[in-house]
């Protein structure tokens, strides 16, 4: 009986040395690993044939791997979807710096929002300003001149007033509710006379009222040219306090002014007839 040592090595490894190795040595053919010409040519053969094989070689090659690697360096693999989503449209960039832009102007221009401020010495008259376009003395005022106006013209004038005033603050508080703009952070609370809804700072009913009242008192007063500058100046000086103070910011003002200017359209469109007016006056008797 042969003794276990004089086995040869290929049988000891289960196969024979064409395997890759030569007779003394254990050596295994690596798949992935292309073979040489002196290869026996059964193996080149059966190598070719093979769908596993030219996988590996395909998942291997130089080309393959560096276009993984692009695309995991890059890509990081996320969804089409999601790389959609992380480039912002051109539309919410400009919105964003714009808001930037506002918010920077709107806290350098505040120089009247504390007592030790850079111009506060002329927060006294900003504030008086302030109270020359608040909803309630107009109101009062308004409603006074309706109730001492002698002619027809008058009171229609007056009452068209009243109702375009309510109609601001009306219109003011809807869009206050809806937008729910918070007031500057630099602006303190001592307003004259606040509600629920003045906590919000879109858009600045000041400047929706200065803009309205202004062109309803050019377009209804006859007024000297001195007068209809002060008007206009006054109108401004309104929207300008209230960003001096810090109860605004700039775009607060601009929408204000807008809306304001379109809400005189809005009265003109509803405006109540002195035949209107002589029949409500007759109801009422």
């Amino acid at each position: 009986m042969p003794s276990p040592k004089a086995r040869s090595p290929a049988a000891r490894s289960g196969g024979s040395p064409a395997l890759g190795g030569s007779p003394g040595r254990y050596d295994f053919m690596s798949l992935t690993q292309p073979l040489s010409r002196s290869s026996p040519p059964h193996l080149l053969q059966r190598q070719a044939s093979d769908p596993s094989t030219a996988r590996l070689r395909a998942s291997e090659s130089p080309t393959r791997r560096r276009g993984s690697s692009s695309s995991t360096g890059s890509g990081q693999g996320l969804p089409e979807e999601d790389g959609l989503r992380l480039n912002p449209s051109f539309l919410r960039v400009a919105l964003s710096s714009l808001l930037a832009v506002d918010l920077w102007m709107s806290k350098r221009m505040g120089v009247c929002a504390c007592e030790d401020s850079s111009w506060g010495s002329v927060r006294p008259l900003m504030k008086l300003i302030e109270v020359s376009g608040h909803g309630i003395p107009w109101l009062i005022g308004t409603a006074y001149c309706l109730y001492k106006s002698d002619s027809t013209a008058g009171q229609e004038v007056m009452l068209n007033l009243l109702m375009g005033l309510l109609l601001d603050l009306v219109l003011v508080g809807v869009v206050k509710a809806v937008v729910r703009r918070r007031r500057p952070a630099h602006n303190r609370m001592d307003m004259f006379a606040t509600f629920s809804v003045d906590r919000y700072s879109f858009p600045s009913g000041h400047a929706t009222r200065a803009a309205m009242c202004g062109r309803f008192l050019l377009a209804h007063l006859v007024l000297a040219a001195p007068l209809r500058v002060l008007v206009l100046l006054w109108a401004g000086l309104v929207g300008l306090s209230r960003v001096l103070l810090g109860r605004h910011n700039v775009t607060d003002v601009m929408f204000g002014f807008w809306m304001g200017y379109c809400q005189y359209n809005l009265v003109e469109m509803m405006w109540l007839s002195p035949q209107t007016l002589q029949g409500m006056l007759g109801m009422e008797v």
